[in-house]
Parts: structure tokens; sequence; C-alpha cells
């Protein structure tokens, strides 16, 4: 990915989680020109049939995020069970098992600080449904460096904790219905 057209698109969800990812997925354009990366918190210490099931709605490949392995433009990568996904400064993926953070790992937080750091205004932040606060704290980072916040609506969220916590710590420059997300996600990457 060059460092003109540097931009990475950082999603977060739980509970509700994979309703909400296959909706937003299947929006996107088929040549998205920026690098997808997803926290789901599965429960699953296997992340192979979550990345099995995005396949089938979104025109973008879909695969596991790995060690060290480079962010791909126009590709979704899915954080995987049991790890902490960072985003290191020359736009690679780096795994930890340092201790879960709102009592899940992988963490939205961890992976929305460490890619705000990395990408700074060119990073796009969406938080969806789910039953904690992970992903509050990391928006406000990304925020804070020049990204884009979108929230999915909480009257609208299987869980609304989630996206509540993020608007009342974090607020969003767009809060969204599911069906909103893509199309706003396509617009600030064209």
């Amino acid at each position: 990915m060059s460092d003109a057209a540097a931009a990475a698109v950082v999603i977060g969800c739980s509970a509700g989680g994979l309703h909400a990812l296959r909706i937003v997925l299947a929006g996107l354009r088929p040549q998205l020109p920026a690098a997808l990366v997803v926290v789901c918190h599965t429960g699953s210490e296997d992340v192979e049939m979550l990345v099995g099931l995005l396949k089938r709605d979104c025109a973008l490949p879909v695969s596991e995020a790995g060690e060290r392995c480079q962010l791909l433009e126009g590709q979704v990568h899915v954080a995987p069970s049991g790890y902490h996904l960072y985003i290191e400064q020359e736009r690679r993926f780096s795994l930890s098992i340092d201790p879960k953070v709102c009592f899940v790992r992988p963490s939205i937080d961890v992976l929305f600080e460490s890619a705000a750091q990395a990408f700074t205004s060119k990073l796009a932040a969406v938080v969806m449904t789910g039953a904690n606060d992970d992903g509050a704290l990391g928006l406000r980072a990304v925020r804070a460096r020049g990204g884009l916040a979108i929230v999915q609506n909480p009257a609208e969220a299987l869980a609304p904790a989630m996206p509540q916590a993020a608007l009342n710590l974090a607020g969003a420059d767009h809060v969204c219905q599911l069906a909103e997300i893509a199309p706003v996600i396509n617009r600030w990457c064209a």
C-alpha cells in the first residue's frame, strides 16, 4: 500500500456482529482502495468459520490476519481468535497474547489505537453492535488523530451497549443504520 493512497478501515463488533458484518461487507465496492480489518468477538477458538461466512457476501477477498503479514488494499483481514491484533507503523500485523482488554482478546480498542497511530487521518473506524464498551477508547484515539468515526445507530443494534458507549465517549462523524455504513465507507475511500 503506497503512502499516497494509504487508507484503512477498521471495524469492530460483538453480539450480533456476524449479521452486521455481512450487511456492511456486502455493500462495499469490489475494488475498494483501502485495507479493511475486522475484530468480531465470536467466543470461538476458530476464526476460519467466520472468514468462510463473510466470504459468501463480500466481493472483496476475506482472510485471517497473520503475524507480520502486510495489510493489503482491497482485502478484508479478520483478527484471529485469542490474540490482540496490532497494526505496526510499517503497516504489518503483529499478534499478542497480552492480557484481555474489556474481557476480550482480540480487543477492538487495541486494534483501533494501533491503527490510529499507523494511519492517522487516513483511517476510518466503525463500531457496531455489541454488549460491552470495547471500541469506545479506540474510537476516541481514531478521532484524536483525525480519522473518521462511524457508529451504528444503537437503536438499530441487536446489542446497543457497544455503539452507545462509543458515542458517549468519542462521538461520531456518522451515526448510521447498518445499510448506510457501506455507502459512507465507499464515499470516504473514493
